[in-house]
């Protein structure tokens, strides 16, 4: 990713309604979603020029997601950050070849960071 030393990610865990809220506002999409991604300012003159953005997960969604694919909560909440970073660093999935390509990403982060690795 192209992340800098200096960058800054805000974290937040919502619940879905909190999030659906969101999606509604922001997406206009009347649901509940699993992460969403907002990028920071990085104007110098107007904005904090090393903040990357926000990372907004619900963690109602991400332990039904993380019961559906057997495996614990950190390990979901893990990957939707990552997922939520990627966002922030411009990966997209509007189509299946961005898709496949960021989700191999996902899955390559995933595993560094699982084993201790630096991504």
């Amino acid at each position: 990713m192209a992340c800098e030393d200096s960058d800054r990610v805000t974290l937040v865990f919502v619940s879905d309604r909190k999030i659906r809220e969101l999606n509604r506002d922001f997406r206009e999409k009347n649901m509940p979603t699993d992460v969403l991604s907002f990028p920071g300012d990085r104007d110098p003159i107007t904005g904090d020029p090393d903040h990357l953005g926000d990372v907004i997960i619900s963690v109602e969604t991400a332990q039904r997601q993380a019961d559906e694919a057997d495996v614990t909560l950190d390990e979901e909440i893990l990957r939707l950050l990552i997922h939520g970073l990627l966002h922030l660093n411009g990966y997209r999935h509007d189509n299946p070849a961005d898709r496949k390509k960021m989700r191999a990403k996902e899955r390559r982060i995933f595993d560094r960071v699982s084993k201790g690795e630096d991504a």
